[in-house]
C-alpha cells in the first residue's frame, strides 16, 4: 500500500501481489470519501471482455482482472503530485502505465492510461477505460446517495436532474443469484457534437454526509460513462470510444501504443456545490491560458437577433459605434462576411474563407479599420473544420484530407468534413488563420461547428470511431499550435451554441458560447447551469436586449450576461436611452467584477435549474461575497434559498436604476420578495452575520 499526498488530497493505492491495482482509498483533506476499493481499469479486446455474464457494463474485464503490479514512480512538480504506476498481463502481453495527477489547488485527480503490446501479435482492442472508481462499500451505503446527470441539446443545454441512485439501481441481491455485477445507468456521446445529447460528466453525493463524487471525460470524440453496482458497492465507469457503444477498435501491432482519453474525478465533504467547486478548480488547473486570456475582454457580437449572418459595412457601422458606445471591447463579426452579396444561401459554398465580392461598400479592411477607430478589437466567425460540396475548396483538396467511409467522402447536410490528421486539411486551416491575421489585423476568432459527421472515418484506422478520435485529437493540437503561434489572439469555441462544450476543448478555448437560444427567458436555465461545465469565466452567455422590451426585460436580458461573461449582441443602437443607459450600466458592472468571477465557485441556492422554473438563482462565490443573479420566470412569490456561508443582506449590483426586490437574511438564508417576471436581478451577499 502507498499513499499519495497531495496539498488538497491523498490517494491509498494497493499494490497487493497477486491482484490488479487498486484504488483503496481516496479523500479531501479534512474531510469524508464516498471513495470505495476498485481497480483502477478495464480493458476489452476482441478475444476478452466482461467477467460478467449478467452485465454490458465496464465494473470488470479479463484482463483487468489479471494485471499485475510491475513498478512505480512518484514525482512533484510546479503544477502536481504524480504517481505513474505500470501494471502487466502475461497473458495477453499487454502492459498499462497510469498516470495519476493530484493538482495543487484542486482536490482532484486526473487520470491517464496508455497500452503497450509488449506481445509477439497483434491485439485488437476494443476498450480502454479512462478512469473507474468505486464508492459507497458496505450494507446500505448507495441507499441513500443520489447522482445527478445533464442532458443536452441544440438550444437546450446543460438540463440536469438529480435522482436517488437506487430509483436507477434497484437493490438486488447479488450473492443469492452467484452474480457480480447487475444495472447499470449511464450516458453515452456518438459522433463529434460531444456535448450534443448529454453532458461527458456526474456526480454522486450523499445528502446525510456531504460527501460527493465527481467526474469528467476530457475528449470532443465519442465517450461514455456509467454508474453501476456490485456486490463491493457502486461503481463510475468513463470511457472515450468503445466497441459496443461507438463500434470502436484499433489493431495494435506488437510495440504499438494507445492512449484513452483523459479523464478526472473531484472529491468533496460539501456535498454538490463542493464537487463541482472542486471540478471547477481543475478545469482551471487545466486550462493552457497565455498572457491575453487574463484581460476577459466584454465582447458584442452581430449574430444573435440581429444580422444572423448577413453583415455589410451598411449593416455594421451603426453596430459598432454602438457597442464601443457601451463598451465593448471586441466586436466580432460572424457569419457571412465570405459570402458574394448575390450568393444567397452559402450553406453548401463554405470553406474558402476569403472576403465576399461586393458584400462590403469600401471592403472588409474598411470595417475592420471602423472597429479598430473606435477603440475595438477585430474579430472574425469562422467555421474551419467544414468544407461545403458545391465550394471551390471541395475540388481543391485531395479525398484523403476528407473524412470517408467505404471509399467514398461522407456528407452531412451539404458538407464534407475535413481530416485534420492529414497534411492537406492542416495546412488549409493554419494558412486560413495566418492570413486573416497577417490581412486585416484579426485578433479574435469564434470558431464555430455546424454538423455532426456521424461514426467517423475509417481512413488509416481500424474503425470510424478510432479514426473520429484520431481526427478530435488532431484538431486539438491544431488549436494549441494555431495560439502558441499567435499568442495575442483570443479563440472562442462554438458548436451550434454548445455542442461541443467539453472539457478538452475548454482547455484551450478562450470562451465558450453556452447555447443558440434566441429567447431571453428560456436562456435562463442554460445560463445559470452553465458553470456546472466550465469555469464561470468561460460561460459566454448571450445578452441581446431589442428596442421592443420594456426596463424590466432589458435588465432580464442582461442579467443572464452578467451570470458568466458578458456577451453581446442585439441591435444596440435602436435601443432607447434607458435601455442604453441598462447596457453601458451591465457593460460596467461585468468590467467590474470580471476578475472576481475568474476566481469564483458556483453556487445553485435553488438546485440546478428545471426547464420551466418559474425562479432560478445562481451564485457566484466570490471569497468574501456572492454575486447572487436571480430571474422571476412567473407568478410573484415569496423565496428562501441557503447559502453555505452566513449572509448579510444584499445590495443590488444590477441594474441599479430599477426598484430593489424587498430581502431578508437570516443566517445562511435569504429570503426575497420576487415580482412576476420577467425580472431579474444581480445582487451582491457579504458574508457574515449581520452586525459583525
Amino acid at each position: 500500500m502507498i499513499t499519495v499526498r497531495g496539498e488538497l488530497l491523498e490517494v491509498r493505492l494497493d499494490l497487493s501481489p497477486g491482484a490488479p491495482v487498486t484504488m483503496a482509498a481516496a479523500r479531501p483533506r479534512g474531510g469524508g470519501s464516498l471513495v470505495a476499493p476498485h481497480p483502477l481499469l478495464v480493458v476489452f479486446t476482441a478475444t476478452e471482455r466482461q467477467l460478467s455474464r449478467m452485465s454490458h457494463g465496464y465494473a470488470d474485464s479479463a484482463i483487468g482482472r489479471r494485471l499485475r503490479y510491475v513498478s512505480h514512480c512518484e514525482s512533484r512538480d510546479e503544477h502536481a503530485t504524480r504517481v505513474e504506476i505500470l501494471q502487466r498481463d502475461p497473458a495477453s502481453g499487454l502492459a498499462v502505465t497510469t498516470a495519476l495527477a493530484l493538482p495543487h489547488d484542486a482536490a482532484a485527480i486526473g487520470f491517464s492510461h496508455r497500452v503497450t503490446n509488449d506481445g509477439d501479435g497483434d491485439v485488437v482492442l476494443l476498450a480502454l477505460s479512462s478512469a473507474t472508481v468505486g464508492f459507497g462499500a458496505g450494507p446500505g451505503m448507495l441507499d441513500p446517495l443520489e447522482l445527478l446527470w445533464a442532458d443536452s441539446g441544440w438550444t437546450a443545454e446543460g438540463r440536469w436532474h438529480q435522482r436517488p441512485l437506487r430509483d436507477l439501481l434497484p437493490r438486488i441481491d447479488l450473492g443469492r443469484y452467484g452474480q457480480d455485477v447487475a444495472r447499470r445507468f449511464g450516458r453515452t456521446s456518438r459522433g463529434t457534437w460531444s456535448t450534443g445529447e448529454a453532458l461527458p460528466g456526474g456526480v454522486v453525493v450523499d445528502g446525510r454526509t456531504g460527501g460527493a463524487l465527481a467526474w469528467q471525460i476530457e475528449s470532443s470524440g465519442p465517450w461514455h460513462w456509467e454508474v453501476g453496482h456490485t456486490p463491493g458497492g457502486g461503481y463510475v465507469a468513463v470511457l472515450g470510444p468503445t466497441d459496443a457503444e461507438h463500434g470502436f477498435a484499433t489493431r495494435l501491432a506488437p510495440g504499438d501504443t494507445y492512449d484513452a482519453p483523459p479523464a478526472a474525478v473531484a472529491l468533496s465533504a460539501a456535498g454538490r456545490d463542493g464537487a463541482f467547486a472542486a471540478l471547477t478548480d481543475y478545469r482551471r488547473s487545466r486550462r493552457e491560458r497565455r498572457a491575453v486570456d487574463a484581460t476577459l475582454p466584454v465582447v458584442y457580437n452581430d449574430f444573435m437577433n440581429t444580422l444572423a449572418g448577413d453583415p455589410s459595412a451598411e449593416k455594421l457601422a451603426p453596430l459598432i459605434g454602438a457597442a464601443a458606445d457601451a463598451g465593448a471591447e471586441y466586436f466580432c463579426i460572424d457569419a457571412g462576411w465570405f459570402a458574394d452579396a448575390d450568393e444567397g444561401d452559402w450553406w453548401d459554398r463554405i470553406g474558402e474563407w476569403r472576403e465576399g465580392r461586393g458584400r462590403f461598400t469600401g471592403g472588409l479592411r474598411s470595417v475592420v479599420r471602423l472597429i479598430r477607430a473606435r477603440g475595438m478589437v477585430p474579430g472574425l466567425w469562422l467555421e474551419p473544420e467544414v468544407v461545403g460540396v458545391a465550394g471551390p475548396v471541395a475540388s481543391a483538396l485531395p479525398d484523403e484530407a476528407f473524412f470517408r467511409r467505404f471509399g467514398v467522402r461522407v456528407v452531412t447536410h451539404g458538407r464534407y468534413h475535413l481530416d485534420v490528421r492529414h497534411p492537406a486539411a492542416r495546412a488549409h486551416l493554419d494558412s486560413t488563420i495566418d492570413e486573416l491575421v497577417e490581412r486585416y489585423g484579426i485578433g479574435y476568432f469564434k470558431l464555430d461547428y455546424n454538423i455532426d459527421p456521424g461514426a467517423g472515418t475509417d481512413v488509416a484506422a481500424t474503425s470510424a470511431a478510432e479514426g473520429l478520435l484520431g481526427h478530435v485529437r488532431a484538431h486539438r493540437r491544431w488549436l494549441a499550435d494555431v495560439q502558441e503561434r499567435h499568442p495575442a489572439i483570443l479563440f472562442e469555441n462554438c458548436a451550434a451554441g454548445a455542442m461541443r462544450m467539453d472539457p478538452g476543448l475548454l482547455s484551450l478555448a478562450h470562451l465558450q458560447s453556452t447555447s443558440d437560444q434566441p429567447d431571453d427567458r428560456a436562456y435562463v436555465p442554460i445560463a445559470s447551469a452553465a458553470p456546472a461545465s466550465m469555469p464561470p469565466e468561460q460561460c459566454g452567455n448571450w445578452a441581446y436586449p431589442a428596442a421592443d422590451m420594456d426596463p424590466e426585460r432589458t435588465a432580464f436580458s442582461l442579467v443572464a450576461g452578467l451570470a458568466g461573461r458578458l456577451y453581446l449582441s442585439g441591435f444596440l443602437d435602436r435601443l432607447d436611452a434607458v435601455q442604453r443607459g441598462l447596457v453601458h450600466d451591465a457593460v460596467a458592472v461585468a468590467k467590474a467584477w470580471r476578475h472576481r468571477v475568474a476566481g469564483s465557485h458556483p453556487v445553485w441556492p435553488l438546485g440546478l435549474p428545471a426547464w420551466d422554473d418559474a425562479v432560478v438563482a445562481l451564485a457566484l462565490d466570490c471569497g468574501d461575497d456572492y454575486l447572487l443573479a436571480v430571474w422571476s420566470r412567473g407568478d410573484e412569490a415569496d423565496v428562501t434559498m441557503e447559502l453555505p456561508a452566513p449572509v448579510r443582506p444584499p445590495d443590488q449590483v444590477f441594474p441599479a436604476t430599477l426598484p430593489s426586490w424587498r430581502a431578508a437574511a437570516h443566517g445562511h438564508r435569504l429570503a426575497l420578495a420576487v415580482p412576476a417576471g420577467p425580472a431579474a436581478r444581480l445582487l451582491r451577499l457579504k458574508k457574515g452575520h449581520i452586525g459583525t
